[in-house]
């Protein structure tokens, strides 16, 4: 059957013809120029707020996904309280890091990217499947990150076909590869995988493990200043989202704010945070 290429008066063309589910294979034939990795650059450098670090912990329920809230712009703070976990759909969730404004943007696409596949093949993609577009995005972005604007998220998620919590990492290339039990990117992000390295055990309940990812971004602040730690004076605590078999859960402000204090007032006592056994 022939196409309706022609304009009906309310619609462009575009909208009426059969193609691929992926609204990212639609915006590349009809409308390259609106993704993010075909925009073009000024000559020269490129100042723009970086985003920093993303952690991530798995529990036999689910996952969770915490970011500190600091965005920074070379040797300056350009931003205390920025977001940087987002959901990506009912059951999955991205934390950026990186160049701040392509890494929103980025996150959108690929919220609308879920979105337009669920509505025209009337089902959702596999958390596989959901990880893989994410690369091709990531990979798409790859001129701007060649020039020094790189978006380098974490994906976490609720795979109902094995019931389990599962994290994504990538590369600047989109190289995409599963971290078991914890992970962390962004500036801070050595210091916070040594940190949850020593603390992480499997049968973490899920209390346990959204106080590990705010120990593990308190130690990640401890040792790298483009890293905020929680802002007890102005009101400022980690993001920290829970993904389960019952979906995306972001704490209250005041679930992470009594977390926060927890995790400060220890260490009013032990300033360098819990101890793991040594044996």
């Amino acid at each position: 059957m022939e196409a309706n290429t022609r304009s009906t008066g309310r619609l462009p063309a575009a909208f009426l013809t059969p193609g691929s589910s992926s609204f990212l294979d639609f915006l590349s034939d009809h409308s390259p120029e609106l993704l993010p990795g075909n925009r073009k650059l000024p000559e020269g450098i490129v100042e723009a707020p970086h985003g920093t670090t993303i952690v991530a912990v798995t529990f036999p329920g689910g996952v969770v996904l915490a970011g500190d809230r600091r965005a920074t712009m070379g040797n300056m703070i350009a931003q205390r309280d920025i977001e940087k976990v987002f959901p990506a759909d009912e059951y999955s969730a991205v934390g950026i890091a990186g160049t701040a404004g392509l890494a929103v943007e980025m996150v959108k696409l690929f919220q609308l990217e879920l979105e337009h596949f669920e509505k025209v093949e009337g089902a959702t993609l596999s958390l596989e499947g959901k990880a893989n577009r994410l690369s091709t995005m990531i990979r798409g972005n790859l001129g701007m990150a060649m020039q020094g604007l790189a978006v380098v998220p974490l994906f976490a998620g609720w795979d109902e076909g094995k019931e389990k919590g599962r994290i994504f990492s990538y590369d600047v290339t989109g190289g995409r590869s599963e971290e078991h039990g914890f992970a962390a990117t962004g500036s801070g992000s050595i210091f916070a995988r040594g940190s949850m390295k020593k603390l992480y055990r499997p049968d973490l309940t899920e209390e346990q493990a959204t106080t590990l990812v705010v120990q593990a971004l308190y130690d990640a602040a401890d040792d790298d200043s483009a890293t905020g730690g929680p802002d007890l004076y102005r009101h400022i605590y980690p993001i920290v989202t829970v993904i389960t078999d019952e979906g995306f859960r972001r704490l209250t402000e005041e679930e992470s704010s009594a977390l926060a204090r927890s995790v400060t007032d220890r260490r009013l006592e032990q300033p360098d945070g819990p101890r793991a056994a040594l044996l």
